[in-house]
């Protein structure tokens, strides 16, 4: 029994050590790519292409000083700045339609509510690439080519079927009971929706603002296909300004530059990630 015993501690042991062998190994593939960049930032930019050494010969701001000063006769702050009007836009504009548009769905029984449920639902199916030339011939007739209505439009108006399809969910496990409450109390839909069902949403609206935020933030192809003024460029455009196929590419400045795009998702990120955590055990709410 006792070298049963031994033998059965021995072999946990092995599994254990070998799980976390492996793990620590996928964690490095995964994080190498960020450690490059990170490094690559301190290097000038002939060390960045064609080195293989991860840590610079001698560390150096001189990238970030480059891209802080801005690119293109457009400063850096610019570049921040219209990066965070779409951002912040973006998330207004999605807390507010597919909040409306998620109780809708959730509490208001009305003709064609399930047909419009379901053609919702399969715009999530539909890929972004078949509907870029209509929208675009749409935009260009309105006169809305580099400007940011294209791309704010649709959040204004719960065109994000993802969004309103987790709001649904969220509001379906509320219990019904404080509907009729309200209504008892003579409240109608608007007060139902404003002061019952819309505090009980936080944490919907959050984890809806944070992946908005996101995406928004790191979208590269939308604003490269509407926008054309360098002065309304966002912080991905800015960064392909640094690489030129027909003269010198400035990479150090490149991977600074990236780095700095960065930091305001991982911080927005990290202030709201427990309304995550928060989201999810409140989504089998019951009554």
């Amino acid at each position: 029994m006792l070298r049963e015993a031994t033998t059965r501690r021995w072999q946990n042991r092995a599994k254990s050590t070998v799980f976390h062998v492996l793990t620590l190994a996928v964690l490095v593939v995964i994080l190498y790519p960020a450690a490059w960049m990170v490094m690559s930032s301190f290097k000038p930019g002939n060390e960045i292409i064609g080195s293989v050494s991860l840590i610079p010969e001698s560390f150096s701001f001189d990238n970030y000083l480059k891209a802080l000063q801005g690119i293109g006769g457009v400063s850096f702050w610019t570049f921040v700045v219209n990066s965070l009007i779409l951002a912040l836009a973006s998330v207004i504009g999605i807390v507010l339609s597919c909040s409306i548009t998620a109780y809708a769905f959730a509490r208001i029984r009305f003709r064609g509510s399930r047909l419009f449920f379901l053609c919702m639902i399969a715009t999530m199916l539909l890929p972004f690439h078949v509907v870029i030339i209509p929208q675009y011939i749409v935009f260009n007739q309105l006169d809305m080519i580099n400007t940011y209505w294209p791309l704010l439009l649709g959040k204004f108006l719960a065109a994000d079927a993802f969004f309103v399809f987790l709001m649904i969910q969220f509001i379906r496990g509320l219990p019904r009971d404080l509907d009729e409450a309200a209504r008892i109390d003579g409240a109608g839909h608007v007060r139902t929706f404003g002061y019952v069902i819309l505090p009980l949403m936080k944490p919907a609206l959050v984890t809806s603002s944070i992946f908005a935020f996101i995406w928004s933030w790191n979208d590269f192809f939308g604003p490269l296909l509407y926008l054309k003024d360098p002065g309304m460029y966002t912080m991905p455009l800015a960064l392909r300004l640094y690489v030129d196929q027909t003269s010198t590419s400035d990479y150090g400045a490149q991977m600074a530059m990236a780095i700095l795009a960065l930091l305001p998702v991982v911080v927005f990120f990290l202030a709201f990630q427990r309304y995550l955590v928060s989201g999810v055990a409140t989504e089998g709410l019951k009554g």
